[in-house]
């Protein structure tokens, strides 16, 4: 089974469209299950629904074997967590999506390291969907001690422009 998400606070009606255009195809035999936020569009290929609650979100979730869903850092971050195959489609500012393309720069970096799949655009859903069914995510590597060091130069940073 397959779990799309759009997360929680928008609608993301490209997405949508492109999952279910790519369920509809011959061949497509997966089932889907979807949480689509308040869509005005109206999947034909899998159920869906506006939101679900957080028992249910995380049953579908644990039980998928892959997960779609926009480049959002909570859904990434389930998905790294749990070794789920993920594929994102960021949001993007040039359709109002979101305020920045925060969310492109996120799915680059992460492809980037092996982590996830990105469908840049609605015409690579199909295709993108297809590999998710073998793509194994590279294991992702804590550090702490990077991190750390990362935020003590940003502080000493400010400290110096402060003076």
């Amino acid at each position: 089974m397959i779990f799309l998400t759009v997360g929680t606070q928008f609608p993301f009606d490209r997405l949508v469209k492109a999952v279910d255009r790519a369920a509809g195809t011959n061949g497509f035999d997966e089932n889907i299950v979807a949480q689509i936020g308040e869509s005005s569009y109206c999947p034909q290929n899998f159920e869906a629904a506006t939101a679900l609650e957080k028992a249910v979100f995380d049953r579908y979730f644990n039980e998928a074997d892959s997960v779609i869903s926009h480049a959002g850092m909570g859904t990434i971050t389930m998905a790294l967590d749990q070794r789920k195959p993920l594929l994102v489609m960021p949001r993007l500012k040039k359709y109002g999506e979101v305020v920045n393309d925060h969310q492109l720069a996120i799915a680059k970096k992460f492809e980037q390291l092996g982590y996830l799949l990105v469908a840049y655009n609605a015409e690579d859903v199909p295709d993108k969907m297809k590999q998710l069914k073998s793509f194994v995510p590279e294991m992702r590597q804590p550090c702490p001690d990077v991190v750390a060091a990362r935020i003590a130069t940003f502080l000493n940073d400010l400290s110096r422009l402060g003076r």
